[in-house]
C-alpha cells in the first residue's frame, strides 16, 4: 500500500512537471503559513510543489529565522539556485547580521553552484531606511567579504523599486534588480503592463549596458482594489499572462512575486492585498490558478 501509494505520488508530481507552466524565478519566504521558522524538510516539501513551475528561487534574508541554512541545505545535489538576500534596514546590525551568516554558510555549501546572486537590501532606499550612497557602501563591502573567500565571481545587487534605483547604485551593483507593481500605482490592468514595461525601458536606458532583471512584480488576487488597480482572480492571473509573455519574447529576467499566499504576511502590513500574490494558495501545496496558467500563443 506505501508503495502504491509513493507510485501515485511519484506520477502526480510528473504530471504537474510536464504540464506547469514555467517562470523565470519565483520569491520565495520559508517561513511556514502561522509565520514560524522552517526546517530543512519543510523547505524540501515546498521545493517538490514549486519545482515544476521553476528551479531559480530568491530569499530575503539569510539571517531572519536562520532560513538561509535550511534553504541552501535542501537545494544540495539538485538544480536548484537562489538568490540570497541580506536584509537591510535602519539598523545596521541587522545587515551585519546577515552578512554574517551568508559568510559562515560560505564554509559549508557550493556557492559557485547553488547561489546565482546576493542580494543587499529590499527597498531600503524606498522605506527611507538607507540612503543610496549608503547602500551602495554595503554593496562593495559584501562584494569585498565575497572576494576575501575566493568568491568574487558571485553577482552582488541591490532591489530598489523603479524611481528609487538611484545612479549611484546602478553604478555599484552587478546587474540591476528592480521591482515594479503598476498594482500599487492604481493603474487599471488594460494599461499595467505597458507602464510596467516603460519602467523597465527606462532603468535599461539609465544602466547603460548593465543587464535589468525585474526582482518582483505581480498582481494581488484578492484584498481592496487601490485607485483604478483592481484586484481578482481574473486581474491577477492576466496581468501574470501578459507580464510572462512579454518578458519571454523580450529576453526579460524575473522574479515573480510570489510563490505562495502568505497569511501571514497580511498581519504585518495595513493592507489587505499582502497576503494575495502567490501562485500557489495558503496551504503551500494547492495551485491557485488552473494550468495553462498563461498561454503566450
Amino acid at each position: 500500500m506505501k508503495f502504491a501509494y509513493h507510485i501515485a505520488l511519484f506520477a502526480t508530481f510528473a504530471s504537474i512537471a510536464l504540464g506547469a507552466s514555467q517562470f523565470f524565478g519565483l520569491n520565495y519566504n520559508p517561513k511556514r503559513p502561522d509565520g514560524s521558522c522552517p526546517n530543512v524538510y519543510q523547505v524540501q516539501d515546498d521545493l517538490k510543489v514549486l519545482r515544476p513551475y521553476t528551479n531559480r528561487l530568491r530569499i530575503y534574508s539569510v539571517h531572519d529565522c536562520n532560513q538561509g541554512e535550511p534553504v541552501l541545505r535542501a537545494m544540495e545535489n539538485t538544480d536548484w539556485k537562489v538568490e540570497l538576500g541580506l536584509w537591510v534596514n535602519k539598523n545596521d546590525a541587522v545587515f551585519e547580521a546577515d552578512k554574517k551568516e551568508l559568510l559562515r554558510l560560505t564554509q559549508y555549501f557550493n556557492f559557485a553552484k547553488q547561489v546565482s546572486a546576493v542580494v543587499v537590501g529590499s527597498e531600503a532606499v524606498y522605506r527611507k531606511e538607507q540612503t543610496a550612497e549608503q547602500l551602495a557602501a554595503k554593496i562593495r563591502n559584501v562584494k569585498q567579504a565575497l572576494a576575501n573567500v575566493g568568491l568574487a565571481s558571485i553577482p552582488v545587487t541591490t532591489s530598489e523599486t523603479w524611481p528609487t534605483y538611484y545612479q549611484a547604485l546602478i553604478n555599484e551593483v552587478d546587474f540591476v534588480n528592480m521591482h515594479g507593481f503598476p498594482f500599487w500605482e492604481g493603474v487599471s490592468i488594460d494599461k499595467a503592463n505597458d507602464k510596467m514595461f516603460q519602467h523597465i525601458y527606462d532603468l535599461q536606458a539609465a544602466a547603460k549596458g548593465k543587464k535589468v532583471v525585474v526582482g518582483e512584480t505581480g498582481w494581488p488576487s484578492a484584498g481592496d482594489h487601490y485607485g483604478a488597480a483592481e484586484t481578482g482572480m481574473h486581474n491577477a492571473q492576466r496581468y501574470l499572462q501578459q507580464f510572462v509573455c512579454r518578458a519571454a519574447r523580450e529576453n526579460i529576467e524575473y522574479y515573480y512575486f510570489n510563490s505562495f499566499d502568505q497569511s501571514w504576511a497580511s498581519t504585518n502590513n495595513a493592507s489587505n492585498v499582502e497576503g494575495h500574490w502567490g501562485i500557489v494558495k495558503s496551504d503551500y501545496v494547492t495551485p491557485k490558478f488552473a494550468e495553462p496558467i498563461y498561454s503566450c500563443n
